[in-house]
C-alpha cells in the first residue's frame, strides 16, 4: 500500500475561489512607491492592476482543466504524499527524465515543454518520458510535518519515485532548487542516473583564478555582490523566519502576488515589460499553486533547511564533487553564471556547456523552444 501510485486531479472548491476574489477586492492598499521604477518593490499601479485582473478576469477553471489534462498522480514516499505529472512518450526509445522546479516557481514552469519533449512528432528529435513532481511543501504535494526535508532527502525521494515507476536509467533536469536536488540525485543514485542537465550549475569561483578573472567572470561576481545587497531579502527571511512571513503569504493574496511577482520581474529576461515573455495568466497560474494549497510557509522552509549549504556551493566555500555526466545551460539573465573552469572543480564530467542568447531564471517558462533544444542537445550525448 505504501508504494501505491494513484491518479490525482486538482479540484478547487468554488467557495475557495469566491473567498479569493473577496480578499482581493478588500485589499488594504499601501501608498505608492517613492521612485519611478521597481527599486523599492512592486509598483502600486502594477500590483493593483494584476490583482484586479486576478479577481475579475482570470479563469482558474480553464487552467485547472489544462493542468488536469496531463496525467497526474500521487504516491507516498518517506511519509509524504508527492504529487507529480507522469507523461509517457509514444516513442519506444524515449529516455525517462525527472524535472525539478524551485521557488518562486512550480511545475507550471515546465508546462510548455512537456509536450514537445515527450512527443516531438515526426521530426526525429529525441523524446523523453517526463516525470515532473512538485517539491514537498509546494503545489499539491504534502507539506512536511517535521524538519529534515532538505535537498538530500528530496533527492532520495526522487530516486525512489523513479524506481517505483520502473525507470532503471534516467536523466534529471533542474533549475533553482531543482539544480541542487538534481546534483544530489546524481551523487546518491549514480548507478541509475544517465546525466544531469543543470540550469545553471551551482559552483563558486576557483580561488586559483581570482587573480586572473575573465570579463565574464568579473561580471558574474559583480552580479552576485549586487544580488546579495539588493535582491536577497526574501532569501534571508525564508532562511531565518519562514513561519513569520508565511502568515501574510497565506492570508493575503495581494501580499503573495507582490512577494512572488517581484522575483519574476527581476529575474526574467525582458526589456522592462514582463508581459513580453510571460502573460498575466501565466503568472497567475503559478501563483495559484501557492495560494490554493496555502504553501507560503511550507515552501519557504526549504530555505531554512538548505540555503546555507547552497550558499557555500555558490561562494566556492564547499566543493562536493558530482561525477555523473553533466550538461550546463547558463541563460544571460540567470542569477548565478559560473564560468566553465569554476564549474569543472565541482562537476567533474561536463559533457555540454552553452550560454544561450536569451532567457532568465525561468528559462522553460520564458523561452520554451530554447529550453527544449538545450535539454535535447545535452541528453543526446549520454543516451
Amino acid at each position: 500500500m505504501d508504494q501505491e501510485i494513484v491518479p490525482f486531479l486538482i479540484d478547487v472548491p468554488e467557495a475557495e475561489l469566491t473567498d479569493l476574489r473577496r480578499r482581493l477586492q478588500r485589499t488594504r492598499w499601501r501608498e505608492p512607491e517613492l521612485v519611478p521604477d521597481w527599486s523599492q518593490g512592486v509598483p502600486l499601479a502594477y500590483l493593483r492592476d494584476l490583482c484586479g485582473y486576478w479577481a475579475d478576469g482570470y479563469d482558474w477553471r480553464a487552467t485547472e482543466s489544462r493542468l488536469n489534462a496531463l496525467p497526474q498522480f500521487q504516491t507516498l514516499i518517506d511519509g509524504l504524499n508527492i504529487v507529480f505529472w507522469h507523461v509517457r512518450s509514444p516513442r519506444q526509445d524515449a529516455l525517462p527524465l525527472i524535472m525539478t522546479h524551485g521557488w518562486p516557481g512550480s511545475v507550471v514552469e515546465f508546462s510548455k515543454v512537456i509536450g514537445p519533449l515527450s512527443d516531438p512528432g515526426r521530426d526525429g528529435a529525441d523524446a523523453f518520458h517526463i516525470v515532473c513532481p512538485s517539491l514537498p511543501g509546494y503545489g499539491f504535494s504534502e507539506k512536511p510535518g517535521q524538519t529534515g526535508w532538505g535537498v538530500e532527502r528530496i533527492a532520495r525521494a526522487w530516486a525512489e519515485l523513479m524506481s517505483r515507476l520502473g525507470y532503471r536509467r534516467y536523466g534529471a533536469v533542474g533549475s533553482d532548487w531543482g539544480t541542487s536536488v538534481s546534483a544530489s540525485l546524481g551523487q546518491q543514485d549514480r548507478a541509475h542516473v544517465a546525466g544531469l542537465h543543470l540550469i545553471p550549475p551551482l559552483a563558486g569561483p576557483d580561488p586559483a583564478t581570482l587573480g586572473d578573472l575573465t570579463d565574464a567572470e568579473r561580471a558574474a561576481l559583480d552580479s552576485l555582490r549586487h544580488s546579495a545587497e539588493w535582491d536577497s531579502g526574501y532569501s534571508a527571511e525564508h532562511a531565518t523566519r519562514p513561519q513569520t512571513i508565511g502568515y501574510g503569504l497565506v492570508d493575503s493574496p495581494a501580499a503573495l502576488a507582490a512577494w512572488i511577482i517581484e522575483k519574476f520581474w527581476s529575474w526574467a529576461d525582458h526589456d522592462g515589460d514582463l508581459s513580453i515573455v510571460l502573460s498575466r495568466d501565466e503568472l497567475l497560474d503559478n501563483l495559484m499553486l501557492y495560494w490554493v494549497p496555502s504553501t507560503g510557509a511550507s515552501s519557504a522552509r526549504l530555505y531554512w533547511e538548505s540555503i546555507r549549504q547552497v550558499n557555500e556551493w555558490i561562494s566556492g566555500a564547499a566543493v562536493d564533487t558530482v561525477d555523473v555526466p553533466v550538461g550546463c545551460s547558463i541563460f544571460p539573465r540567470e542569477l548565478q553564471r559560473p564560468s566553465r573552469r569554476w564549474a569543472e572543480k565541482r562537476f567533474t564530467d561536463i559533457r555540454y556547456w552553452n550560454e544561450p542568447a536569451r532567457g532568465g531564471h525561468f528559462a522553460a517558462f520564458e523561452q520554451p523552444e530554447l529550453f527544449t533544444a538545450e535539454v535535447r542537445s545535452f541528453f543526446r550525448l549520454v543516451r
